[in-house]
């Protein structure tokens, strides 16, 4: 790696130079970006530009083919310890909850503490317990997914994650699948992990949740991070024209 691309002590993830391709096509282009430890950043911009293709390199469920992703100083590579290191470190809430449906919510959190950080399984259960408590549906925990609206099993995947005592959490569009009354009690769980200092970085089209807790907001367009400011700057001052057009888009709604 070269120096420029070493992650400095504060900095949790380090994204140098990193292209990604799927055949002829390059998703990704040229894209750098440091998060430093408790930083929150929003990602934002329109339908297949990149952003989740971005969140998803940062664990490995997609590989890049050039360039550098650093998380937590472990190098991703084809190094298959690597990989399972960041996994462990890195928490993960899709669009579409992704639990187990066979599974009780209790199981659900339960599962990967258990395998992956060989946690006894009483000392699983209470962390999970704490953790449904967190995301206030502590009530829910013998149930199945299925007996859960889709704002409760997004909130069981939120809790899924933090029982893994995560360092950096990633949120792919977490609200986009759900009703928009269930929209409000997922998005206020965020705030909170967001407010006690939890490293995110979450791709949203929710604007409102990007200006209350975002400490950078990140635009990307064509595969590229166009445009990143603070809040206040990239709402009331967008620098290009793209950025401009699609804020005026989305604002609209």
């Amino acid at each position: 790696m070269s120096e420029s691309a070493q992650p400095k002590p504060d900095v949790v993830i380090e994204i140098a130079a990193m292209n990604k391709w799927y055949g002829p096509f390059h998703v990704l282009k040229d894209i750098s970006l440091r998060v430093r430890r408790g930083e929150r950043i929003v990602v934002c911009g329109p339908s297949g530009s990149g952003k989740s293709t971005m969140i998803r390199c940062i664990n490995r469920l997609e590989e890049h083919q050039s360039g550098d992703i650093v998380v937590d100083g472990v190098t991703l590579n084809e190094d298959l310890k690597n990989i399972e290191h960041v996994r462990r470190e890195v928490g993960m809430v899709f669009q579409h909850f992704n639990l187990f449906p066979h599974l009780t919510v209790l199981e659900n959190c339960c599962l990967a503490p258990m395998w992956v950080r060989k946690t006894p399984r009483a000392e699983a259960e209470a962390a999970a317990m704490t953790y449904l408590e967190r995301v206030k549906i502590p009530d829910q925990a013998l149930k199945y997914p299925g007996q859960l609206s889709g704002g409760q099993q997004q909130r069981v995947a939120i809790a899924r994650s933090l029982c893994m005592n995560p360092r950096v959490m990633l949120f792919d569009e977490p609200t986009s699948a759900l009703d928009p009354e269930m929209i409000k009690e997922v998005l206020d769980v965020m705030v909170e992990l967001a407010e006690e200092g939890m490293t995110m970085l979450c791709v949203t089209h929710e604007m409102g949740f990007a200006r209350k807790v975002a400490d950078r907001v990140i635009f990307m367009d064509a595969g590229q991070i166009v445009e990143e400011n603070e809040p206040e700057e990239f709402f009331s001052h967008p620098k290009s024209d793209r950025t401009r057009l699609f804020l005026s888009q989305i604002l609209e709604h």
